[in-house]
Formats: C-alpha cells, structure tokens, sequence
C-alpha cells in the first residue's frame, strides 16, 4: 500500500465525504480501464485497512450517473488525480496516516495540511477578553457611580435606579452577611422574576457569595436535592413565599437590610453563582461560573453592543442559564432591565411587555423565537435587536423576521452552561438567503476547538467535536471532581498555564467563511423547551423503583418544532400492570422538572437488541398517540364544538381519547403548545381567545365554553 496506490485514493476519498457528512454509506465512481462504482459502509466504523480492502474486492463495473454518487474519482492517464489542488493535499495527508497506521478508526485519521493549521488558527478566537476580568458588582458599581438616577430596572410600572438598586443590594449584602453567608460560599434564592430578585442577585454577589437560584415550580423535591447538593448554608426567599421544606439553614427574606457595609475580598476567580443541569448519571450536577466569565460574556463583548438607552427583556427563569445573557447584559452595560412579571411566559404577555416597556434587544429561546414570530410577528417592530439559542432555529422563521422587519439585527447564539452561556453568536444584518442558520463566529474571550476523537482540529467542512476554551469556561462541576475531570480536559492550545476547555458533546463543521455549523449531537442528549436534558437522568430515576426491570427514554419531534421524551419500560416480574405507565409517570412528576416528565411511559414485555446486545433505540415501536394517563374518569365531549376542541387537543398533544374535563397541562400541555392551540383556535373558527382564558379554565368543557357558542360538525 503506497500513498499513490489508486485504491488508496479511492479509499480516502470514500473516508473524507463521510468525515464530511456523517454518512454510513458513501459511493465513489471511478473509472481504471472500466468505469466502477463502489460503495462503503461505514456504520461499523472500520480501519483504513478495511476500507481499503472493501475497495479492492467490492468495485462494480458500470457507468453511474453522478447524480448517484456521492463522490467523482478522476485519474489521468498517468495514475496522477484530477481535481483542486488543495483537495488533493488534504487527500494525500489523510492516506499519509492511513498507511502509518492502517487500523486505526477512520475517525481517527489526522486530515489537517499545514495550510489548515494556519487557517484555524485565525479563525478559532482568542482567549483573552477585549477587557480585564473583573467582579460582576465592580463592573454594576462603576455605572450607577457614573449615572446613579437612571433606570437599572422597570417592572409592571415600577422602577429602580442605579442608585436604588445598588443602596438596596448593600443593605442586603450586610444582611446576608449578618446571617452567616461568607465568601466562597453558596446562597440559594427562591422566588420569582421581580426587581427584588435581581437585588438578592446582585447582594449574594456582593457578599462575596454564588448565587443559586431554585425554580418555584419545580417539585419540592427537586428543591431539596439541590440545597443540599450544592451544600447551601443561607437561603433568600420571596417573603410572601414559604422557605423550601426541610431546608435547615439561615433564611433571609429578601426585603431585609443592614447598615454595618460589607467589606470582604471578592476576586474574579470567585464563584458568581451554580445552575444546575441533568446528569447522565441520574443526579443533576451544578456548574459552577466564576466572575470572569460573566465579565467575558457581557463587558465589551464583540457579539453584541449594548449601551445606556436600551432596554433588555428579562423573561427566563434565573434558575436558567439564559437569565444570565439577559440580566448581566443589562446592567453591566448601563442599560435598563425590564422584567416581565411573573406568571407563565404566554406569547400575548410577551408580546404586551416588549412593546409597553419599548424593548430593544429581545432574547428569546428558539422554541419561544419560532412562535413569537408565527403568532406575534407585529410585536418586533420597534425592536433593535433579536437573539436566540437553545436548540436549531428555522431558517423561514429568520427569514419571515427580517423580511418583515429588515432593520432588525438578528443573532443566533450557541453555547452549553459550562461555558456560560454563549460559545459562539451569528450575527446578521442583511436579508437571510441561505438554507441553513449557522451558530458562530466565536464570541470575545473565546476559544474554540474542532477535533477528532484523538483531539486533532479537523480542517474546513469536516465534522468534528466541539472544545470551548477561554474565559468562559466554568470552575468545574460543583462537588464533583470525577465529572469534571472527564468534562473540563487540559486546553493543549492555550498559552495560559493550566488552562482547560470544555468537551462540549456537540457536533460542527467549520465553513469556508470562518463561521460554524452545527450537525448534532454525539450522544443522546437533547434539548426539551431550551433546557439541556439527559435522556438518562429520567431512566436512572425509573431504575429506582421497583417494579421497573428496565427503562429506556427516547426524544421524539412535538408539535411545537420541539422534543417531547417518551419512555419505555419493562415490568419487573409477572403481575397484573394495568396503569403502571401513568402512575410512574405521576411518580416521576413529583420529583423531576417539568421539562423532564415524560409525555407518555409505555409498559413493554422486552426492549429490542442490536446484535452487540445493546438496547436498538431505533427498533422501538414509534407511538404518535398515547393512552389517556389521567386517574380521573373519562367523559366524552356532549357537542359538536366540544367534540372538535377535544379532537384538536388529541392532534396537538399526541393524546387519545380526550374528555372534556381533562386537564391541557395534565396532558403534556405546556406553554408554547399552548400557544399553538390558541393559534388553531384562532385559524379554524375566527375566535381569539387570550392564554390566560385557558390557564384559568384548561378543560376542554372551559374552553369550549369560553369560545361562545357551538360550531356545527
């Protein structure tokens, strides 16, 4: 085997379009003294020996129209290959290490020229931020010292000012203080979006402490297992709200204050605060953020530009990561913070708050992004700039944003929590033309990395994993040494000493432009309404109870362009196991977030086998229809407008049958599906009926009800 051997060739370019496209089968045409095509598999991830071998002993003569083909090999007449020169090196470069180590995973083979290394260089970012790390209360001090009686924050009608809000936060910090909070350590908070929370963030932070904030619609016993995980000594909570059961602990409310100031040494190596993401493991691990990659998301950030006369949304949950971008991209650059006030993020109530609160830059997650633009596309107008991220946005959503509002800045953002929050951001100011949203360049202080599996960078529109590095990357996972070591690996393209990126799990291709396109993901994980889930979280938590032998969770596609888990469950031992599905998946509800309640928990006698025995999630039996799963009895719709409300629910949460005093939400119903049933509403019957009319009534027989009158069959 020599690197001109033409089977060699054949072979190479047979592993470069499936290091390309991920493809498990690739065909080649080629022409010897016959034309012949062949085609790989590359499903059993094979050596460069094999596929050489297949090459040799599986070509079959014949013309092949190239529009079959996924590859064309051109020899000339001498032995040498037709094609672009640059092409050609990165061929020969791949056959170069293909035959020093001819059964080595074609995954492996190193395919960068030197002429690569030089062009990523420029492209990957760098890891110094365009400013000096700094503590995320210094950075807030220094503007409300410059401008003290403008507004840091508006609610429903309520505002603070610089000033206010950082009087306010002292006073809090000493109270914090008094009750025992000492640097280094964590305060959990515990309330919702208001401008009292964001005081006992920006107090926690000044007290030297992180700041946990734990979500009040999660069960209660969620609540419990990250208290004491993330080993909380002092709890901040709404006054008007009850303090987590069994918590322990200090408990400040969060309208106390203290004259004796907090003097403590706070630099940005210090944690700023821990959010909590799921676990493969089944246990939530805490991601711990440092000051400094906060100051180098948001201080003069090369992604966004934000100055005193904006006006940024706040609308996600502080217990998500998204509320970081929001808060601190507020306040940190002067600008005002509008919050919206808490409740459920309905479309109308959004769409009401941009515009009364005459926002300018709107972070929306992508699922929310898709239905603010299907069903409130007028509320953008006066908007200067949209950002999303979470999940892989629409390109005809994009386009239908910018056609109809040409003067907006759109910006598609990507990153996980351990590199809080954004890694990369594609920033567009022109119509979208394009048949893809690509998630990057990178974003300022920034480091990234695209490698193959032996952590070799990968050259221009070849797949490889994601690495962030830089200022962003967190400390680690809290508590969890183990974890973080397999997560957070030594950065061998750092100048810094010590420096670590992080292994992102993700899967992207580098453009020709020096932006990044996302392809997918490495293991099973998904994204469920923007929040990062590990499908095995849910199937450790099944495992523990004993009538479950095995369980499997699986994503499927929603309605809401989305992903719903669905579950499948093998009974431990013989019995009668009517209702075993509903009642785990009630179990589960009692102790899982929301987005990690399954929409159904199917009782199967066996889980399908690949041939290396693992469980074939591909062979498990596709359901677009669940049973019912409520214990309440069934009642069936008495009139024609019920029956077609009922009917719609059906299609719209995958549900059978559906009776009139069912519950949306109890049904998987959730926020943005919910907005697509009052879309439905509005489309099939001319009725407009406002969200909070179905989450005050969300039976079938209220909403039928609330829609005036009966609409013939």
């Amino acid at each position: 085997m020599t690197t001109g051997n033409r089977t060699s060739m054949i072979a190479a370019s047979a592993i470069l379009v499936h290091r390309r496209t991920l493809q498990e089968q690739v065909t080649i045409a080629y022409a010897e003294t016959v034309p012949k095509t062949v085609t790989v598999d590359f499903s059993a991830a094979p050596s460069f020996r094999a596929v050489c071998d297949f090459v040799a002993s599986s070509a079959v003569p014949g013309e092949s129209d190239e529009t079959d083909v996924d590859a064309v090999v051109r020899f000339a007449p001498d032995g040498s290959v037709d094609g672009d020169p640059a092409e050609l090196v990165r061929l020969r470069a791949l056959i170069t290490d293909g035959v020093a180590h001819p059964d080595r995973p074609v995954s492996e083979l190193r395919l960068t020229t030197g002429d690569d290394l030089a062009w990523l260089e420029t492209v990957s970012g760098d890891e110094r931020p365009p400013r000096p790390a700094r503590c995320v209360h210094d950075v807030f001090a220094d503007h409300a010292a410059a401008t003290p009686d403008a507004v840091a924050i508006s609610c429903a009608g309520r505002t603070l000012t610089y000033r206010d809000l950082h009087e306010r936060a002292a006073g809090l910090a000493a109270a914090l203080h008094g009750a025992g909070a000492r640097p280094g350590e964590v305060v959990a908070v515990f309330g919702r979006r208001s401008p009292e929370l964001v005081t006992g963030l920006l107090a926690i932070l000044r007290a030297g402490c992180a700041y946990l904030a734990l979500d009040p619609d999660d069960p209660p016993a969620r609540h419990e297992l990250l208290l004491r995980d993330a080993q909380a000594a002092v709890l901040l909570v709404d006054p008007a709200m009850a303090a987590p059961a069994g918590f322990t602990g200090a408990v400040v409310p969060w309208n106390a204050r203290a004259d004796q100031p907090v003097d403590v040494e706070v630099t940005p190596d210090h944690l700023a605060y821990v959010s909590y993401t799921s676990g493969s493991t089944g246990v939530p691990k805490g991601v711990a953020v440092p000051h400094r990659a906060i100051s180098r998301l948001v201080v003069a950030p090369n992604w966004i530009e934000v100055v005193p006369g904006d006006v940024v949304l706040e609308s996600a949950p502080v217990a998500f990561d998204a509320s970081t971008v929001e808060i601190w991209t507020a306040l940190l650059n002067g600008a005002r913070l509008a919050i919206l006030p808490p409740g459920p993020v309905e479309l109308d109530r959004l769409a009401d708050a941009v515009r009364a609160e005459n926002v300018t830059v709107l972070l929306l997650t992508t699922g929310l992004f898709h239905h603010m633009v299907t069903a409130q596309l007028d509320c953008f107008k006066e908007v200067r700039h949209v950002l999303t991220g979470g999940d892989v946005v629409s390109p005809r959503h994009v386009k239908t944003l910018l056609d109809a509002h040409p003067h907006l800045v759109f910006t598609n953002g990507y990153g996980p929590t351990e590199n809080t929050s954004f890694t990369t951001c594609w920033t567009i100011r022109a119509p979208l033309t394009g048949g893809s949203v690509p998630i990057g360049p990178v974003v300022s202080g920034t480091t990234l990395a695209i490698l193959d599996p032996r952590l070799h960078p990968v050259p221009v529109g070849v797949c490889g994993e994601m690495y962030a590095g830089g200022e962003g990357v967190a400390t680690g996972y809290l508590g969890r040494p183990k974890e973080t070591a397999a997560r957070f690996v030594p950065d061998p393209f750092s100048r810094r000493a010590g420096a670590r990126m992080y292994r992102t799990g993700d899967l992207a291709r580098w453009l020709p432009d020096g932006t990044v396109e996302f392809v997918g993901r490495i293991d099973t994980q998904v994204k469920v309404r923007g929040h990062r889930v590990e499908p095995g979280e849910l199937e450790a938590e099944l495992a523990r109870r004993p009538e479950v032998a095995q369980a499997v969770v699986v994503a499927q596609p929603d309605a809401s362009n989305g992903h719903r888990l669905l579950t499948y469950v093998v009974p431990a031992g013989p019995g009668d196991h009517a209702g075993l599905g509903a009642r785990l998946r009630d179990r589960v509800a009692r102790t899982l977030p929301s987005y990690l309640v399954p929409w159904a928990v199917l009782v199967v006698d066996e889980l399908p086998l690949t041939r290396n025995g693992k469980v074939d999630r591909r062979a498990l039996p596709a359901v677009t229809r669940s049973p019912r799963v409520l214990a309440s009895e069934y009642v069936a719709p008495d009139t024609a407008l019920e029956t077609s409300v009922a009917e719609i629910w059906g299609e719209l949460l995958g549900v059978e049958p559906v009776g009139i005093d069912d519950d949306f939400f109890e049904l998987g119903g959730h926020s943005l599906l919910a907005a697509d049933l009052l879309g439905i509403v509005r489309r099939r019957f001319g009725i407009d009926v406002a969200a909070r009319t179905l989450y005050l009534g969300p039976t079938v027989r209220e909403l039928a009800a609330a829609m005036g009158a009966e609409v013939p069959s």
